[in-house]
């Protein structure tokens, strides 16, 4: 917080960051420091492509969020996350990271692989990258939008989602084409197995 008012580090399934008092289950970064000294944000949301979703608490480590070192940042969960272009982090996820490497089915990919082909799947420009598919192929914990809105999908039903949780679901449709926020390289591992709980 900054004079009583929340910082704009709550991410959105589209990857943006927004100031809201919410907050959330997971922390992460854009591979450093992108704020100001005055902690508010210029034209800058990335520092390079490593982009990782942490736990919250990690061996008693305290953060001056926004602080010197890093523009943390922080997820309702990790289906949000994912959708927004981050991974699991190495260093205090490291089984996660390890599972969701090796979900990818294609040996052992290096972070420096992995973030490259993330970074060109969630971007188009500046803006966030929608990518066309079929709906019936999407595995549990993929983001859609719909007019805008985002909705997790988990089963046979959409979930809309908000800073605070989610609402009651909507039946999913059996068939149609959509815009997938969730990067493709995401949906490979999320449907070879890999778990990220709403």
């Amino acid at each position: 917080m900054t004079g009583g008012r929340p910082l704009p580090n709550r991410v959105d399934p589209f990857g943006e960051l927004r100031a809201v008092a919410a907050r959330g289950a997971l922390m992460g970064n854009r591979g450093g420091r992108f704020h100001r000294d005055d902690r508010t944000l210029g034209a800058r949301r990335w520092t390079n492509t490593h982009w990782i979703a942490c736990v919250c608490e990690f061996k008693g480590r305290k953060r001056d969020v926004w602080g010197r070192f890093y523009t943390e940042l922080f997820f309702l969960d990790e289906p949000t996350a994912l959708a927004a272009g981050h991974r699991p982090c190495f260093e205090c996820r490291r089984t996660d990271a390890t599972r969701f490497r090796d979900a990818l089915g294609e040996g052992r990919l290096n972070v420096e692989e992995i973030d490259a082909r993330l970074h060109a799947e969630r971007l188009e420009g500046r803006a966030k990258r929608l990518h066309r598919m079929r709906i019936e192929s999407l595995p549990d914990g993929a983001f859609i939008a719909i007019e805008g809105l985002p909705f997790a999908v988990r089963g046979d039903a959409l979930w809309p989602w908000s800073y605070s949780g989610y609402g009651a679901p909507l039946p999913r449709p059996r068939s149609g084409e959509i815009r997938a926020l969730t990067p493709p390289t995401v949906l490979r591992a999320l449907a070879a197995g890999y778990a990220a709980a709403l």
